[in-house]
């Protein structure tokens, strides 16, 4: 991102960016900072084009136009599917060795293949971004920064549990911190009572709620639990995958502890937030090993008799929460 950052300030751009990762907040954001840097509103020399299927020879004939009255064209293309190697790759990564100066190419994609030819011909005309799940002090400082601009104050404790409620999503957080700024209008510091006022609870962490009371044989509230995100709309297969991933990710965090592993290297080899490994971990101790994979075994059973018509979709987890299988 610094590469990022750094051309957009200079304007001293690269003939040809790649955006991809898993953080659709950044991508975004910096697809739209790179297209207002590049024309500055100039829309005469801008093309868009989205989805498979693009014409290669109609964005090749574009990009080798001279730009009308400005410095350079930009053209945008967003989920080409070139990177996975999809029809009309081959021409445009032989294509990115003969793009003009006055030109700029600014690919936004979901699915990316390292080594293919498109992604190894930006990497060498250009300037590939992956732009990824941020850490939890990376997002701490981005909201804290956030919350300063506009006179708040949060301490450690209060913007970690802020993110334990958001999770790691910079789209949803920058969504909540809207809520809190607004709620706590004419008040400098934010409190955790705020933030239990006005911040929506992820699924992910009612999942997290749903199997603290599995675990503690509080079957009515897991229940509950359960009828709340089924009121909120969530199909019950999302939920079993849910409840199925949250209990393989703790079978993982169990053995990595047994193997005397520290929170952030469990946090590392998983791919979690820090302050997510370390709610794992706590919930981990109260399963033993066989519970847990007993319970891997029952989300299986239950997406079979769903798929067999044995079960229907919401009895399925019903079954499973109840431990009735």
């Amino acid at each position: 991102m610094q590469t990022l950052n750094q051309d957009i300030r200079d304007h001293s751009f690269k003939r040809v960016y790649l955006l991809y990762g898993e953080e659709v907040f950044l991508k975004m954001s910096y697809k739209n900072r790179l297209k207002e840097a590049v024309t500055a509103g100039d829309t005469m020399n801008f093309n868009h084009y989205e989805g498979k299927g693009m014409d290669v020879n109609e964005i090749i004939s574009i990009s080798d136009t001279m730009p009308f009255f400005a410095e350079r064209r930009l053209v945008l293309m967003e989920d080409s599917g070139w990177f996975k190697g999809g029809s009309g790759a081959e021409e445009m990564s032989a294509y990115l060795e003969h793009i003009p100066e006055t030109t700029c190419l600014v690919f936004v994609e979901t699915e990316v293949d390292k080594r293919g030819k498109m992604f190894k011909a930006v990497k060498k005309q250009g300037y590939a971004a992956e732009l990824g799940r941020q850490d939890s002090a990376q997002l701490g400082r981005w909201a804290a920064g956030i919350l300063a601009k506009n006179g708040k104050k949060i301490t450690g404790r209060t913007m970690e549990f802020f993110l334990s409620r958001t999770g790691d999503d910079m789209e949803n957080i920058s969504s909540e911190l809207e809520k809190l700024i607004s709620y706590t209008l004419g008040r400098e510091v934010i409190t955790e009572e705020d933030i239990e006022a006005v911040c929506t609870v992820q699924v992910t962490n009612k999942i997290f709620d749903m199997i603290a009371a599995i675990a503690n044989r509080q079957t009515r509230k897991a229940m509950d639990l359960y009828e709340d995100l089924l009121t909120l709309k969530e199909p019950p297969m999302r939920i079993l995958f849910l409840i199925a991933r949250q209990f393989n990710q703790l079978l993982q965090v169990k053995e990595l502890v047994g193997r005397g592993e520290e929170k952030s290297a469990i946090a590392s080899k998983l791919k979690l937030q820090p302050f997510v490994a370390g709610k794992i971990m706590l919930q981990a101790k109260a399963f033993s090993k066989e519970q847990i994979l007993s319970y891997v075994n029952l989300c299986v059973d239950a997406e079979e008799g769903v798929k067999t018509g044995r079960l229907t979709d919401r009895l399925a987890v019903e079954l499973l929460i109840a431990k009735k299988y």
